[in-house]
């Protein structure tokens, strides 16, 4: 019988954003796959939600074909991919990184994006349809001192996402760069970031917590597919940027 229901896969799911928008679009209805290194934490969200975990390094090309030949075996299609995973590495001055923080760093935020969409994109040409969301950061647009390297990593998203556009969307597929600031996530204690204003209980409150952004992706996969959103910024009121 043909699989009705939407076939989604999000990356960097096993917390934070990632789980927040498997959650949202596994409450819809939709098939939902998620990937994440920690496959102890990726099948605990995997089994509260009811989505299928594949514990994958979307750093790696081979991990990257093992998991579309595991969804499309099981779905033969690929309605949404929802490139979330990410994170700032250790947030230092460029002078202070090693060689092998920076490349981690931008394998992490950018590389593994790249190797996505690579795969992704064909089977959504083939299918005339799909939307691919993927998530950059507000350090794509705007610059503090010690976060060069994972800014440099996010504006590449943002570039590579509306270059990836052009190139698919005669085929009817679509992609959006969603660009999220402040989050309520674990991104401060995973970057070791002592001292940021997010981490204060009160401020957090008021970040953007993974449900919202969850609904916020949701919405962006059920535009009409005959409309495009080709990028969104969603800065939570508690974060002054000036100027913007």
């Amino acid at each position: 019988m043909e699989n009705k229901k939407p076939t989604v896969i999000v990356t960097g799911a096993s917390g934070g954003y990632g789980a927040g928008i498997a959650e949202t679009f596994a409450k819809q209805g939709a098939q939902v796959f998620i990937t994440a290194r920690n496959e102890a934490k990726l099948k605990e969200v995997a089994s509260r939600i009811g989505a299928t975990a594949i514990a994958a390094d979307a750093t790696s090309a081979a991990d990257w074909d093992r998991v579309i030949k595991t969804v499309m075996d099981s779905t033969g299609r690929i309605d949404a991919l929802i490139n979330n995973a990410g994170a700032g590495g250790r947030i230092a001055p460029t002078a202070e990184q090693s060689d092998e923080e920076i490349i981690q760093t931008l394998h992490l935020n950018l590389t593994s994006v790249m190797l996505g969409c690579r795969r992704v994109a064909p089977i959504m040409t083939a299918q005339g349809s799909g939307t691919i969301v993927n998530i950059s950061s507000v350090c794509a647009k705007y610059s503090w001192p010690g976060w060069s390297i994972y800014s440099a990593a996010k504006a590449g998203v943002e570039r590579f996402s509306k270059g990836l556009y052009l190139e698919v969307r005669p085929s009817g597929v679509r992609v959006t760069v969603l660009t999220p600031s402040w989050g309520a996530t674990e991104f401060c204690d995973n970057s070791g970031i002592g001292g940021h204003p997010a981490t204060d209980p009160a401020v957090r409150a008021k970040c953007t917590h993974p449900h919202e952004l969850g609904k916020i992706v949701a919405d962006i996969v059920a535009t009409p597919a005959h409309l495009e959103i080709l990028e969104m910024t969603v800065v939570p009121t508690v974060q002054e940027i000036m100027p913007l």
